[in-house]
């Protein structure tokens, strides 16, 4: 009874792709793409994922945004002057600030710059605790406080001080808020939870109402929660009536920490669709193999027959195919690999992240390549071991 030893199919499987380098290079080269696509996906999403939901965690999950809703008849609604204040009264709120829109008002480097130019930068009045409540920090300079918020001083967003041209507040630098001169006293790190707030020139509410004429009713009103899924909710819960309890149906409340979480949703949808790129990517590598194998059965059929002649089962010869393409989609595999974390390497070191592999797309990545080899060489093996001794010899 004839037996095929492993370590002679290991020679077997191998001897047409070292025969064969360049060739069985590239079958490598088309498979590992697709591996490469689908670990480098899977990994740079949840690097990707994994530095958001640590940013949310850091954030904080318990910051609310209280605004006007519609009304009745489809209408803006307005906030009360007295809203921030009852607000501040609730039991789980720690602290809670309001902006309001200057309306009509622009801010310019200077009043040569034509009004129309504004760089989509708004003015907003603010109370001195915003910057707290948003637990926020200064680039440079400081917030308008109990002292400064009755003059022209202005706090500018990360993204409006970007746009002026502005890269430090030393009290030296002034800005054109619509034909008044106010002087840059601060500069906003930037604030994710709020980025509408990066685009905004932030002044106090004394200064808004002395020169613009502006109103206490809120724009929008910030609050804090105790920390705590529960104290979150009960506070969302009664914030419309706190703010507005002759129309609580008037107010919105929103959680800006969702868009985050709506973000990170997203992700993984778009993960899915790369996934499915990738997919279609490994199968043309399977193509590949597969149309390699073919041909290299057509060139080796007289090796086929004398093996038969000398006494080679069936089996042996479609084993020894089987194992030559099980190589290649394993090679293809290993190499795909070491690609996909290379490039995720290379993007976290971009973007300043944390590497991060998660252990399945390794293994999965490696199966599959497997998995993708054997099939692909299950065709041609078959194909192999069908062939007769005399019929391999005459069309060889």
């Amino acid at each position: 009874m004839s037996r095929l030893l492993p370590r002679d199919l290991l020679r077997l499987a191998t001897i047409g792709i070292r025969t064969r380098r360049l060739r069985a290079a590239l079958s490598v080269l088309g498979i590992s793409i697709g591996i490469a696509s689908l670990v480098a996906v899977l990994a740079i999403s949840e690097t990707s994922k994994a530095d958001l939901l640590a940013k949310i965690e850091r954030l904080g999950t318990n910051l609310l945004a209280v605004g006007p809703g519609e009304s009745l008849f489809g209408e803006e609604a307005e906030l009360p002057a007295a809203a921030g204040a009852r607000v501040r009264l609730l039991d789980d709120v720690e602290s809670a600030a309001a902006v309001t829109r200057v309306e009509g008002a622009t801010v310019r480097r200077s009043s040569y710059v034509p009004p129309e130019v504004t760089g989509g930068i708004a003015v907003e009045a603010a109370d001195p605790e915003l910057l707290a409540t948003l637990e926020g920090a200064t680039a440079s300079g400081r917030f308008v406080d109990r002292a400064s918020e009755r003059y022209p001083a202005v706090v500018l967003g990360a993204k409006a001080a970007q746009r002026l041209g502005i890269r430090g507040a030393g009290g030296l630098d002034q800005v054109d808020v619509s034909g008044r001169l106010f002087t840059v006293v601060g500069i906003l790190e930037p604030l994710p939870l709020v980025p509408e707030l990066d685009s905004a020139a932030l002044i106090g509410y004394p200064a808004a109402a002395r020169l613009f004429g502006t109103g206490r009713s809120p724009s929008t009103i910030y609050v804090r929660a105790r920390k705590g899924e529960g104290p979150v909710r009960a506070t969302a819960a009664l914030l419309p009536r706190a703010a507005d309890p002759w129309a609580p149906e008037e107010v919105a409340v929103s959680r800006p920490s969702d868009a985050l979480q709506a973000q990170a949703a997203a992700e993984g949808a778009f993960t899915s669709l790369f996934l499915g790129l990738g997919a279609v990517a490994l199968l043309v590598g399977g193509i590949g193999i597969a149309n390699v194998m073919i041909i290299s059965v057509l060139e080796r059929r007289s090796e086929v027959g004398l093996r038969r002649a000398l006494g080679a089962r069936r089996r042996h010869i479609a084993v020894q195919f089987l194992g030559e393409s099980f190589v290649l989609g394993i090679a293809g595999g290993v190499v795909g690999v070491l690609l996909g974390v290379g490039a995720t390497g290379a993007y976290a070191a971009y973007e300043g992240l944390p590497l991060l592999v998660p252990p399945a797309a390794v293994a999965g990545g490696i199966a599959a390549a497997c998995l993708l080899g054997a099939a692909a060489g299950l065709y041609p093996a078959t194909r192999a071991a069908r062939l007769t001794p005399t019929e391999a010899l005459r069309t060889a």
